[in-house]
């Protein structure tokens, strides 16, 4: 029976991560780009933005839904007391316990609002407070603050090099 459940969150855990990784690369290295692309640096960033929001709100809706922590992530919050000989975990874990603020910060600019809502808040699968709330919208602003600066760069370094080239 043990051996079961361990291969039922095994399967889980591969799942759910895999899913995540092909809607996160999907619209992170694909759709985000191309739209920065066709409408530029405001109305791109406009619209890729409006889209995060309401993807990072059905994936939260959703992992509160299914009561399952199908990417991990309750389990990494233990990374906060990580002791041990990687430096990269040790400065992560460093960096983690030193507030919400830089926490929240630091997620966003590598994971979207919904990996860093679902890491910082209080209570698993519980909704989202007035505090969650702050978490989200400020790691939102952060990361698509980031993301569309980097995807808009990414394409203009791409066009010049094309124009350069041909």
């Amino acid at each position: 029976m043990t051996i079961t459940l361990r291969w039922g969150r095994l399967v889980e855990l591969a799942t759910g991560l895999l899913g995540n990784w092909v809607i996160c690369y999907l619209f992170d290295y694909l759709l985000y780009p191309l739209v920065i692309y066709k409408l530029g640096l405001f109305r791109g960033g406009a619209v890729m933005s409006l889209l995060s929001l309401l993807t990072c709100l059905v994936m939260i809706w959703f992992y509160d839904w299914s009561q399952h922590d199908w990417l991990g992530i309750e389990t990494l919050k233990s990374l906060k007391i990580y002791t041990g000989p990687s430096r990269f975990r040790r400065m992560l874990a460093w960096t983690l316990c030193r507030g919400d603020l830089l926490a929240c910060i630091v997620l966003s600019l590598w994971y979207d609002p919904f990996i860093t809502l679902i890491y910082l808040r209080d209570r698993s699968y519980s909704g989202l407070n007035q505090r969650d709330w702050g978490i989200f919208f400020a790691s939102w602003a952060i990361g698509n603050g980031w993301w569309i600066l980097a995807c808009y760069f990414g394409v203009t370094m791409v066009e010049w090099i094309c124009r350069l080239i041909f």
